[in-house]
């Protein structure tokens, strides 16, 4: 038999067997018979039984905790005496407070028409809830969990605006955008100035239920976004001994830098000024250098921290009006100019997280309209933000190289799922 006509064969065959596979799955899944209805048993004969009496259902009454209210004004006003409501607050106090009523969450009273209180519950969080039973003056309290579920879904999409516009019209949250900018991107691509129309993206997020409800993301198990025609993929990796977890690139690389790339918060800004040597100032009409980059934002617009490390200074300076200075690992500084205000907690000797808020955009100093004017310095002397090539942060530890790349190639079946479907096909006609 020839080289040829062996390699139909096997393909042949090959194909034969995901028919037979695809086959088996359709037949059980989709084409096995629905089980037959229950047939109803036939009717008994009359017998003399007596009726039972019907249980009165019970009347929900429903209140959202008003702010600067506590549980006396509720329940006074459902005729609860203040003894009531002392035993009540006692009774349930070993399981939790009822004086730690928090505005905003919702407390349910149910009753007997015309009777007493039989049930009360009240929503600790999204995932707890009291429960205070009432059985003939005998109160019980316990905590019940609402059921938590995650669901892997696989999210992709074509920039047209912006990346939070594009995952809106496909019934995402903003918050999904912002993860995967913060946790797996935000230190190779700017989402404020280097996303254009036409790039693409893929997310294979865990999404959480609670009691069927959506409620929010997880973890981004795998990405891919392909900015003007970059390739850039972080896989999540949790590691078996410490539990740590953190993004990686398809070899072990860490996505995490020694710098975010923008420091405004997740706008779109301008570029109004770039580094530069030599620039015409436009208050004082000569040209000198600029040693940052000026992002034109509105007023108010939150200011990130680019990278983790400690401020050294925060106050006003001639010129640069509001400003924070920070000081970072491997001999890196940072400044943040013209800005309204501080962030909370914003003093010298305070430390940052990268991402934490440390300002606004203002117009403090010389300055001719709202900007961030941001600079980087590298063992003091200035250095293009736009252009420099920061670190990585440390690959995947060795030992556990192995594991990860078995992890990447289940993650990379996930996040390509739909081409691989799409390339199945009937084959061409075999001939032998």
């Amino acid at each position: 038999m020839t080289d040829l006509r062996k390699t139909r064969v096997a393909a042949a065959l090959v194909f034969g067997a995901a028919i037979l596979v695809a086959l088996t799955l359709v037949i059980r899944y989709v084409l096995a018979p629905a089980p037959p209805e229950p047939v109803p048993p036939e009717p008994a004969a009359a017998a003399a039984v007596a009726p039972v009496p019907a249980v009165p259902a019970l009347v929900e009454d429903r209140m959202v905790i008003p702010a600067r209210s506590n549980l006396a004004d509720l329940l006074k006003h459902r005729g609860f005496t203040n003894r009531e409501i002392h035993d009540l607050r006692e009774a349930v106090r070993p399981v939790y407070d009822l004086g730690r009523l928090r505005a905003g969450q919702e407390l349910r009273l149910y009753a007997l028409p015309d009777g007493p209180w039989q049930r009360l519950e009240y929503d600790i969080d999204e995932t707890r809830y009291l429960v205070v039973h009432n059985d003939a003056g005998l109160i019980r309290a316990g905590l019940e969990y609402v059921p938590i579920e995650f669901k892997p879904a696989l999210v992709t999409g074509v920039v047209e605006d912006s990346l939070v516009a594009t995952l809106n019209k496909a019934g995402e949250e903003d918050n999904l955008a912002i993860d995967l900018v913060e946790r797996c991107f935000g230190w190779d691509i700017d989402f404020n100035t280097d996303v254009r129309k036409g790039d693409t993206f893929r997310i294979f997020v865990e999404k959480r239920y609670l009691a069927g409800r959506f409620a929010g993301y997880r973890n981004i198990l795998a990405a891919e976004f392909i900015n003007e025609g970059h390739v850039f993929r972080a896989f999540f990796f949790t590691y078996p001994d410490t539990k740590a977890s953190d993004y990686f690139d398809e070899n072990g690389g860490s996505r995490r830098k020694d710098f975010l790339r923008s420091p405004i918060k997740f706008v779109t800004p301008r570029i109004t000024s770039r580094f530069s040597a030599s620039r015409f100032h436009p208050i004082y009409k000569i040209f000198r250098p600029h040693y940052g980059v000026d992002y034109a934002a509105p007023i108010g617009t939150p200011v990130q921290a680019t990278a983790d490390g400690e401020v050294t200074f925060a106050g006003q300076e001639a010129g640069a009006g509001n400003i924070v200075k920070m000081r970072h690992r491997n001999a890196y500084e940072t400044a943040y100019m013209h800005l309204s205000r501080f962030g909370p907690d914003v003093r010298k000797g305070a430390s940052l997280k990268g991402g934490d808020i440390i300002g606004y955009v203002g117009s403090t100093g010389d300055s001719t309209g709202p900007h961030l004017d941001y600079r980087i310095y590298y063992h003091g002397s200035p250095i293009n933000p736009l252009g420099h090539r920061f670190q990585p942060a440390d690959p995947v530890r060795k030992e556990f190289l192995d594991a990860y790349k078995t992890e990447v190639t289940r993650l990379q079946i996930a996040l390509e799922l739909p081409e691989i479907l799409r390339r199945v096909s009937p084959p061409a006609r075999f001939s032998f």
